[in-house]
């Protein structure tokens, strides 16, 4: 892989796959230390001719994170993942989500389910299509259209009871 689009790539995406891998993982070292991995895995192995290079990174960096799980004996769902977010995480959140709107929006899709929780950080912040998300996770387009809506729907009820301003 040419050392320039590597580059390219680090700064493009860097910030949106270590949230999304802090997401499933819920520990700021852990996700910092996937998210390297994921580059280090992209100049290894992915050839510059690849058509979704961004998807690619996701894909590489939610295996990455199974199989962390799975060399720790632990659990592959993500059910069992703790759905509290530390207070010193938050901090580092807060100053990568400059915006007031995606950060509230952020908190506030921690109290998903896990697999809606999924598809909306990956729609929202990967800013993947429901097409692409389908093949990252290995769903249907239709499931994926469906976790969407439920989960959107699920986000507008707990950010309505908590007094989120979503106009």
């Amino acid at each position: 892989m040419d050392n320039r689009l590597l580059k390219q790539l680090y700064q493009k995406y860097q910030k949106e796959i270590y949230l999304y891998l802090y997401s499933l993982c819920k520990n700021r070292e852990l996700a910092e230390d996937l998210t390297q991995e994921t580059f280090l895995k992209a100049i290894l192995s992915l050839p510059d001719e690849h058509t979704n290079m961004r998807a690619w990174l996701y894909m590489v960096g939610r295996n990455l994170y199974f199989n962390y799980r799975k060399k720790e004996g632990k659990e592959l769902t993500l059910e069992d993942v703790d759905e509290t977010v530390c207070d010193e995480s938050l901090t580092v959140l807060e100053h990568l989500l400059q915006d007031e709107r995606r950060r509230l929006l952020f908190q506030a899709l921690q109290h998903l389910k896990d697999e809606q929780r999924e598809v909306l950080m990956l729609q929202y912040f990967g800013e993947l299509s429901q097409k692409g998300i389908a093949a990252l996770l290995r769903k249907t387009p239709e499931n994926i259209r469906i976790l969407a809506y439920r989960g959107k729907k699920e986000l507008r009820e707990y950010m309505e009871a908590n007094g989120y301003d979503i106009s």
